[in-house]
């Protein structure tokens, strides 16, 4: 007679089996085997998300991995934008390809800390469009999370393309609880409405946000270092208050991180002196404190 559950597939260490009953809960698959496996190697995952487009969220994400890695920390970043994957280029990886085995797919390598993955490395021309309804792009996603070989890592930093429709909501689904978000938005009150659902959207889905990025928040002239407001700033700041959630910091307005983006350099490795260096580390400061305290 065999004492394995029927249900959860356990031999003679399932609980309900002992009073002789069936648990009800599902085998794992194997491909739910290996996702598990392969994000049990990593400490924090962290969503950066806007409900809009158009507000720098890759370029923040870039760097946040960048000043990650510069601290020491493994880092992973992962460009789940299907239709606008912009990550190669912010590091100047356009043109790599990755390297694909019947398990698995190697990430490119950045440097010694840091190693991306993107559609971006799986498509042969750049140009083409892709044209993908949900359950593909949900495969894709799923495809990266569970057969791209990141091993160990401190940090895995997803950048989610705008809005709260299937790339963002797979990704919180296969992440879990454990998955947290930033937030970004510019100050305009046209990109403020659509991050406030943003949110709303992480709080439904069980997301822990560490915070709110407030980016092209005024000028800081490189000459004098007087700031200019160009644009109104503190919208982010606001709305983070009123929805009750930590507000990171704001990013000015700077034509070298343009620059960097166009270029593909390390902006904060670069220019390590300037305002938006500095406030990136503000807002990287919270996630060295969560490795720290799961060290």
């Amino acid at each position: 007679m065999s004492n394995e559950c029927s249900s959860c597939g356990e031999n003679g260490n399932c609980s309900s089996q002992k009073e002789g009953k069936d648990c009800g809960k599902k085998a794992q698959s194997p491909e739910d085997l290996q996702l598990s496996e392969n994000l049990g190697r990593i400490t924090n995952k962290i969503v950066v998300m806007s409900g809009k487009g158009g507000v720098g969220k890759s370029t923040v994400a870039v760097n946040i991995a960048l000043a990650l890695a510069l601290a020491g920390k493994k880092v992973g970043l992962l460009d789940v934008d299907v239709h606008g994957p912009s990550v190669p280029r912010l590091l100047s990886l356009s043109g790599q390809q990755a390297h694909i085995e019947k398990d698995y797919i190697e990430p490119i390598p950045w440097s010694k800390n840091l190693w991306v993955m993107s559609l971006g490395f799986l498509m042969p021309n750049r140009d083409e469009a892709v044209i993908w309804r949900g359950p593909v792009k949900t495969g894709l996603i799923r495809q990266f999370l569970q057969n791209v070989a990141w091993g160990e890592l401190d940090f895995l930093i997803v950048d989610c393309p705008p809005g709260t429709g299937d790339e963002p909501l797979t990704i919180m689904q296969l992440l879990g609880k454990e998955a947290k978000s930033v937030i970004v938005t510019t100050p305009q009150m046209l990109a403020i409405d659509d991050v406030r659902r943003s949110i709303t959207f992480c709080k439904r889905t069980g997301s822990q946000i560490l915070g709110v990025v407030e980016n092209m928040s005024g000028f800081v002239c490189p000459e004098c270092g007087k700031r200019h407001e160009i644009f109104k700033s503190g919208a982010g700041e606001r709305m983070a208050k009123d929805m009750s959630v930590p507000f990171l910091g704001r990013i000015p307005v700077d034509p070298e991180l343009a620059r960097a983006g166009d270029e593909g350099f390390a902006y904060v490795k670069v220019y390590p002196d300037s305002e938006t260096s500095r406030v990136m580390r503000e807002i990287v400061q919270p996630m060295l404190d969560l490795q720290a305290v799961t060290a």
